[in-house]
């Protein structure tokens, strides 16, 4: 169900997946992350690094109420300070999605999936 956002000229739909993908691309701008991971882990628990084109299956969005709710799954690069990192991840979706849709998220809750050497 899309979220629906209303101002003096009308009414306008903004699609779960198109936060997904607002909230994956803002992610990637965050220093140490390496990139998104796939929300289905491999039954060995390998996470699976996701390009650039899958950015929204590395992001699960949820509503409960009004309340806005966003999981991300994420491999860091190795050396830097995970819970740094994470909190960089939570301010800058927070703050990309309230400046470019006008959405206020409530949560964003960080999975680190795994850590990889950067080469």
């Amino acid at each position: 169900m899309p979220m629906q956002l209303a101002n003096e000229n009308g009414k306008i739909n903004v699609s779960d997946q198109v936060i997904a993908v607002i909230a994956g691309s803002a992610a990637l701008d965050c220093y140490g992350l390496v990139g998104m991971a796939s929300r289905k882990q491999l039954k060995d628990g390998i996470a699976e690094l996701l390009g650039r084109e899958n950015l929204s299956r590395g992001v699960e969005v949820r509503r409960e109420g009004e309340q806005l709710h966003l999981d991300l799954y994420v491999i860091v690069s190795y050396g830097t300070k995970i819970s740094e990192v994470a909190h960089n991840i939570q301010t800058q979706v927070k703050y990309v999605l309230d400046e470019v849709v006008g959405l206020k998220v409530d949560y964003v809750n960080i999975f680190v999936q795994g850590v990889r050497v950067n080469r």
